[in-house]
């Protein structure tokens, strides 16, 4: 589990082909890696990975191709700057909102414009996501933990304050670049709850019926 609050700014070192998928190499940056152990999980641009190899300021991690496929991952490059957090300890502190690294899916950056030393951002999200993005909730993007602004439809806002520019990768992001979302992880679980018996026979997704039989509409 994560956090949102971003440690570093890294970049892809290398991307190796392995059997059909890759394993990256990935330059941390100041990332404290002094305590870091095989295994951990490593979020890199939103992306829980796993480190099965470590160094000093690197380390690998291997990438699936359902990772791939969901992800913006799968268009990184040698050189590709990216957010890098480490997992979450009992000692953390909690600065963001619960984050799990399970991208739900890619969004567009529509446009951004200075607003005093902020910048004020809007994004698409893919249409399945929209029923879970609220006014003032939270959502990840690219990894950070961000507060919505505001909500049209699939479209969204939020406001980059001057240290998140700086210290994320956010201050790089132009119209129609491509960004990975993560929308909140209570939201999706209040949205199986909410289909009590039924969950075994269903796919999951708001619908009117279920909001009726839950008792939110007449």
């Amino acid at each position: 589990m994560f956090t949102g609050i971003i440690l570093a700014i890294g970049s892809i070192a290398a991307i190796e082909p392995k059997a059909g998928d890759c394993r990256l190499k990935i330059s941390t940056g100041k990332l404290p890696l002094a305590d870091a152990q095989l295994g951990d999980s490593i979020a890199v641009n939103g992306v829980c990975l796993t480190a099965v190899e470590l160094g000093r300021d690197y380390f690998y991690a291997d990438v699936s191709n359902e990772t791939l496929a969901r992800t913006t991952l799968k268009t990184a490059r040698v050189g590709t700057r990216v957010n890098l957090e480490l997992a979450l300890m009992p000692s953390t502190r909690m600065g963001g909102h619960i984050v799990s690294g399970h991208v739900d899916g890619i969004g567009t950056v529509l446009d951004k414009h200075s607003d005093g030393r902020s910048y004020r951002f809007r994004f698409k999200a893919p249409d399945n996501l929209a029923k879970y993005i609220a006014e003032k909730g939270s959502i990840c993007i690219n990894g950070i933990s961000l507060t919505v602004n505001e909500v049209d439809g699939a479209v969204f806002g939020v406001n980059i304050v001057p240290h998140t520019l700086q210290e994320t990768t956010l201050g790089d992001t132009e119209a129609g670049d491509k960004v990975n979302l993560e929308v909140d992880l209570l939201a999706r679980y209040l949205e199986r709850l909410m289909a009590g018996d039924s969950a075994a026979r269903c796919k999951g997704g708001v619908t009117e019926q279920l909001l009726k039989s839950s008792g939110f509409l007449n």
